[in-house]
């Protein structure tokens, strides 16, 4: 099913976990969505779950476009470029572009490759230093 163009240049940042049973673990990607729904940097943010959780990765691909994105950027909040996120990611960004052919789809890295991600690392080691108050 062919879409129209949409007939402005609104970019959409689609997040995109593996999901979990653990519904506590499933808000991650809800917090952070809602994080960079704050800056006001995409007009559109969305979420989508590989597996075992809710919305789908075409479903919340199909409501960006709905919500008039122009572009689609999935972000794979993984630690590295696995089979999911090379494979399989890939080819849901395949479906939708075949599905919106109007809408370009880009596939971003995934975490791992970021600079900034070693400064997470040592952050986290030091909070486990720290004495426990509690």
């Amino acid at each position: 099913m062919a879409e129209e163009k949409p007939a402005n240049n609104k970019s959409a940042a689609l997040l995109i976990a593996h999901g979990s049973r653990l519904e506590a673990a499933n808000q991650d990607l809800v917090t952070l969505a809602e994080q960079l729904r704050s800056r006001r940097v995409y007009p559109i943010v969305g979420i989508a779950y590989l597996e075992l959780a809710e919305p789908t990765i075409l479903n919340a691909g199909k409501t960006c476009v709905q919500e008039g994105a122009a572009r689609v950027y999935l972000l794979p909040y993984f630690l590295s470029a696995g089979a999911h996120v090379s494979n399989d990611l890939e080819r849901y960004r395949r479906q939708l572009s075949a599905e919106f052919p109007l809408v370009p789809f880009t596939l971003c890295k995934p975490l791992s490759s970021h600079p900034l991600l070693v400064e997470i690392v040592i952050d986290r080691l030091r909070e486990s230093t720290q004495p426990n108050l509690g």
